[in-house]
């Protein structure tokens, strides 16, 4: 069964809460706001996708492409169901309840929740850079899980991204990331650059060549 729970008893500095979800969210993204997606065939086997799931929902790819994550909150736990699509696009007929039963990686790390908060602090050339985050949505499927996060102050970026792992039905297992993000203002170009390299780094974090 089809599990999502949905979290928004915090501010985020977007609207569009959930965006990222959207089946046509290339074609129609939120006014103000760039969407991207990006797809990375990381193997096959339920063995790859189970070490794959257990390191992206310990914040595997956020470390994996050079960020420290740290003041990791649980949040106030607040949580309701969201509307769940079918693979056509159209809302299910029978809505899930969210997953409440806690999940840990294997060193004891508690799987990224819904409401979870979280400092992304990355390293440049002069200084860093620091983007506070809230979970703003898990997905938790036999063959598919994943979460997406939004900005909860003004950074470097706002918006939101999804990072959503599947394991097809030929077997094979693939990360999907997408987001959309704030592309006005002084210096839009060069932060559209430097989010196209995050990406790929981010892309290559749990790939077997160079992540789990």
């Amino acid at each position: 069964m089809t599990r999502r729970s949905t979290f928004t008893d915090q501010s985020v500095t977007y609207g569009a809460i959930g965006a990222t979800l959207a089946p046509d969210l290339l074609r129609y993204p939120p006014a103000g706001y760039r969407p991207a997606e990006d797809t990375v065939r990381l193997g096959s086997g339920v063995e790859r996708f189970e070490r794959a799931a257990e390191s992206l929902m310990t914040w595997g790819i956020q470390r994996g492409s050079g960020f420290e994550v740290t003041e990791v909150s649980a949040g106030t736990g607040a949580q309701y169901p969201g509307i769940v699509y079918g693979a056509d696009g159209s809302p299910l007929t029978e809505q899930p309840a969210p997953r409440t039963e806690e999940r840990f990686g294997a060193d004891g790390t508690p799987y990224i929740t819904a409401g979870m908060t979280a400092t992304l602090e990355r390293k440049r050339r002069f200084g860093s850079e620091t983007t506070p985050v809230l979970v703003v949505y898990v997905v938790d499927e036999p063959d598919r899980i994943g979460f997406a996060y939004g900005t909860t102050a003004v950074g470097p970026e706002n918006g939101e991204e999804s990072f959503i792992l599947e394991r097809r039905d030929d077997d094979t297992v693939w990360l999907t990331i997408r987001s959309i993000l704030a592309t006005s203002g002084i210096g839009a170009g060069a932060r559209r650059k430097r989010r196209r390299e995050l990406t790929k780094l981010e892309l290559r974090a749990l790939h077997p060549a160079g992540g789990v």
